[in-house]
């Protein structure tokens, strides 16, 4: 998801303590519950340095436990400095090293159940094993987990702002029980997207595509409307991608699909796919669809994951490019962000 959102979910997490935080409780765990996102950087040195790293580098359990330890540390030689400076009194909970790495490992944990949420998967075990997962609940900027976030971070201030224009002031943390019943309606809301991305994929798999049985569905979700889903269908020589609308009155129409033909058996298809770079991608992509043509003295082989709209831009929709000569040999191979115009 996008930082904005993990940043909110943090504090919300941070609000929502069963005891008091140490001095920089919270800031650390908004730190740690929005550093792993660094690996985005990763974007600059091109789409296969993002394949590579993005949701990979800094998502992953091990990698997210030692970031959560840097974290800890950090803030930990930052209290050691302040130690004799005019701050304000120190929290109920003492600032070691076990309460901060408790502390931040909360945020990179949030950070990371949300992300596996989304459709664009992760790989929770990097570097010791190369495996996607995801679990296609929402989107990656999600509109209603925004607002419930908002919604139970703003109206206790603005609540505290009343009671403090008629005098009736509380003493005591501020804003828990709505960040505990902000915690509990997000545990419902995605519970009721994980069953209508069951609905949408039984749906899917239930129907036929132009005299086509599905062979394999994926149902990915809108980033607004919970009730709307795109759907893509792999059958035994196209992959198909239509509408899912989920609504009281929604008719489903497979017949309205758009249908991408798979390309045929080819030497120039059975290299292609050989290579490091379509190897890599495989790994990635849920449903890989790819294209061979001429090309110059050659071949030209493209493979896109088509879970991924045309009209896509986003960093995570990635190309490989493979281009052969008349002899079917390599002659260049290179990841492509989809939205790129290079020809």
């Amino acid at each position: 998801m996008d930082p904005v959102t993990h940043a909110l979910a943090s504090l919300t997490l941070a609000r929502a303590r069963p005891a008091p935080l140490p001095r920089f409780g919270t800031t650390m765990m908004v730190v740690a519950g929005v550093a792993p996102d660094l690996d985005y950087a990763s974007y600059f040195g091109g789409a296969g340095a993002f394949l590579r790293y993005h949701r990979t580098l800094l998502h992953s359990i091990p990698a997210a436990t030692l970031l959560s330890c840097t974290v800890a540390g950090a803030f930990l030689l930052l209290a050691n400095k302040k130690k004799d400076a005019k701050d304000p009194p120190a929290a109920a909970i003492p600032l070691t090293f076990a309460t901060a790495f408790t502390a931040c490992a909360v945020g990179a944990a949030g950070h990371i159940l949300l992300d596996l949420a989304s459709g664009e998967g992760m790989q929770l075990l990097w570097p010791f094993r190369v495996h996607w997962t995801a679990g296609g609940l929402v989107a990656n900027f999600d509109l209603w987990v925004l607002v419930l976030l908002l919604a139970g971070l703003l109206i206790p201030q603005l609540f505290r702002l009343v009671g403090d224009e008629i005098g009736a002031r509380k003493k005591g943390a501020q804003g828990t029980g709505a960040a505990i019943f902000t915690l509990l309606l997000l545990a419902l809301y995605f519970g009721s997207r994980a069953d209508l991305h069951s609905r949408a994929t039984g749906l899917l798999l239930s129907s036929e595509y132009h005299g086509r049985e599905p062979l394999a569905a994926g149902a990915f979700p809108s980033s607004v409307n919970p009730l709307d889903w795109r759907g893509v269908v792999a059958t035994d020589n196209t992959v198909e991608d239509v509408d899912v609308p989920l609504g009281p009155r929604a008719d489903f129409q497979p017949e309205a699909s758009l249908t991408r033909y798979k390309p045929q058996e080819s030497p120039a298809l059975d290299a292609a796919q050989k290579t490091s770079a379509a190897q890599a991608f495989l790994n990635y992509a849920e449903f890989p669809l790819a294209s061979v043509s001429r090309h110059e003295d050659g071949y030209r082989f493209d493979l896109r994951d088509a879970r991924f709209p045309d009209s896509d831009a986003s960093p995570a929709n990635i190309v490989v490019r493979v281009d052969l000569n008349g002899g079917y040999q390599v002659t260049r191979q290179q990841f492509r962000y989809a939205s790129s115009s290079n020809p």
